[in-house]
């Protein structure tokens, strides 16, 4: 498969890099000092997991030309760059397959006027990454936690879907093929969004954060608010497993989340965030814009979005202000009591 990675940020190097190793012929756009960088020394890797380091030589390009020929064009920009390169992308018509992999809580509707239905997939990288020292360090996650995700707009496991699911699968993500990209990636803003702003609240510090009690809570509570929009709207939680988060109880979230944060894999999942405010803003907005179509309310969600600012003070280390719901606890119980008591009389 012959694939362009338009973008050469973390993300886009890495899945270049290991699409490139495992047999694919790939190319990545890229500009300025990052072009000549990986010209000069390929795309160098290390797996933080293993711990190995590799280099890997792509070939880089400067521009898509309208003239030029690829399977797949896989978009990895932030969200407030698509907008920008859609003009090119439209005026080439040789590549056929067109993957926005990125943030997206608005829908498809821009790429979709840009390039023709036909043309555009969606998708979300399963992995995270970081530059130091010009190598860029990375983890792939888990099938189970969340594997590289794509999906045709309208659901169907196309021929051409399944080769790209297979292209990734070889190059060593783990992939999962979403009848419902949309939702998946409305649901994705509505987690993320709230972790990133919660993490700005705490100073940026993925530690202080596990130790910030209120940000923690607000964090859980905002993520619940984003769901009741979607729920409001008709837009399914996806994947479902996700949908735990609206009937746990609060403390028992509170204490899962805060093992979450302290993993020191985390540093690296949200490690981008500090430079990303402006698309952090972006989704937040994008949100915003379901929120205005429901009556849903939304406090949490709301105070952590003034944290989007930089100028914003975060809060104290270890502020424990908020009160947490602890009578979630006692219903929940109460529940379990009461199906464990009717499933007794259904066994006599």
């Amino acid at each position: 498969m012959r694939i362009l990675v338009y973008g050469a940020g973390n993300m886009g190097c890495l899945y270049a890099a290991l699409l490139q190793e495992s047999g694919q012929d790939v190319s990545v756009l890229a500009r300025g000092t990052r072009l000549a960088d990986i010209r000069d020394h390929g795309i160098r890797l290390q797996d933080v997991e293993g711990g190995g380091r590799t280099t890997s030589r792509v070939n880089a390009v400067e521009r898509l030309e309208p003239e030029d020929r690829y399977d797949l064009v896989l978009v990895i920009l932030p969200k407030t760059h698509v907008s920008e390169v859609l003009p090119v992308l439209a005026a080439n018509h040789h590549a056929p397959n067109v993957m926005f992999f990125g943030n997206n809580a608005a829908g498809p509707r821009e790429m979709v006027d840009a390039l023709g239905r036909d043309r555009v997939l969606l998708g979300f990288p399963g992995a995270a990454a970081v530059t130091r020292d010009r190598v860029i360090r990375y983890l792939i996650t888990s099938k189970r936690e969340q594997p590289t995700t794509i999906g045709e707009l309208d659901g169907a496991r196309s021929a051409r879907i399944q080769a790209i699911a297979d292209a990734l699968g070889t190059a060593g993500f783990p992939v999962a093929v979403s009848a419902n990209m949309d939702a998946w990636l409305k649901t994705h803003v509505a987690e993320i969004s709230p972790t990133v702003n919660a993490l700005y609240m705490a100073g940026g510090d993925a530690r202080r954060l596990a130790r910030t009690r209120d940000a923690l809570v607000l964090m859980l509570r905002a993520i619940r608010e984003g769901y009741w929009v979607l729920s409001a709207l008709g837009i399914p939680i996806l994947p479902g497993s996700h949908r735990v988060f609206r009937w746990l109880p609060e403390p028992l979230l509170l204490v899962v989340m805060r093992r979450v944060v302290e993993d020191e894999s985390t540093a690296i999942k949200i490690g981008h965030a500090a430079g990303a405010r402006e698309e952090m803003g972006v989704l937040a907005h994008e949100f915003r814009e379901l929120t205005r179509r429901t009556e849903v309310p939304t406090p949490a969600i709301d105070a952590l979005d003034r944290y989007l600012d930089p100028h914003a003070e975060p809060i104290p280390d270890g502020s424990r202000r908020v009160p947490v719901r602890w009578r979630s606890v006692w219903t929940t119980m109460i529940l379990l009591t009461v199906v464990g008591s009717l499933w007794a009389l259904l066994q006599r």
